[in-house]
């Protein structure tokens, strides 16, 4: 419970949480609360896109989604600290990965909140093109105001922090784009979290093609 009211006070008083992260106040337990709660929610958002195709599908996209995320922070998060902390910031390593947490612990919320809109499609239409378009929009969406909430914070964080502040900002917006980038290549390399109809499950897929191209073919699939 102490890890879902981190997450509603996330919400509800999100300039005193930004406050809190500038300061350092209690981050040790504010980073176990938002791992958990987020994951819990990507957890769930997984079972519901993966239960479209089976029982076994569900189950691993359950697991996949959380670890999507997870591995996307774990790959981009040392390139955004060591290059702030060369330009001068000054906020630790552990206020860094709140922020960063906190960001995701909110496209989790999000996503929560499509869950029941994506459930009904998934009930009521058999097109499978459709289904994905609409999740890669949903993903959009929601990493686009997860990515927001980020940016805002940094900028709110380093309004105290002078040095080198406008060079970390550039760096931060060309990072946010690496983010975006690695964030959905992994997702490719991870699926599927769907599964094709017709096909038997398969944990992952080979590599062709990438996810760019893929999201082109399905909109023209989609409205042939």
């Amino acid at each position: 419970m102490n890890s879902f009211a981190t997450v509603m006070n996330l919400l509800r008083e999100r300039q005193q949480f930004l406050e809190d992260i500038r300061l350092g106040v209690k981050l040790k337990p504010k980073l176990v609360n938002l791992f958990i709660s987020s994951s819990v929610f990507f957890g769930i958002y997984g079972l519901i896109i993966g239960s479209s195709s089976s029982f076994l599908q569900a189950v691993f996209s359950g697991i996949k989604l959380p670890a999507l995320y997870l591995l996307t922070l774990i790959i981009c998060f040392p390139t955004l600290y060591f290059f702030n902390v060369m330009f001068g910031s000054k906020q630790s390593f552990e206020q860094y990965l709140t922020l960063l947490l906190a960001a995701m612990a909110e496209i989790s919320v999000l996503l929560l909140g499509f869950a029941p809109v994506t459930f009904f499609f998934m009930l009521s239409t058999q097109d499978y093109q459709f289904f994905k378009i609409l999740n890669v929009g949903i993903f959009a969406l929601t990493g686009f105001l997860g990515v927001k909430f980020f940016y805002d914070g940094m900028q709110f964080m380093c309004e105290k922090d002078e040095e080198g502040q406008k060079l970390r900002l550039s760096i931060l917006r060309f990072w946010l784009i690496l983010y975006a980038f690695v964030g959905s290549q992994l997702g490719w390399t991870l699926r599927p979290f769907f599964g094709a109809p017709g096909e038997p499950f398969q944990l992952f897929r080979e590599q062709d093609s990438n996810f760019y191209l893929n999201v082109i073919e399905s909109l023209n699939q989609l409205f042939q």
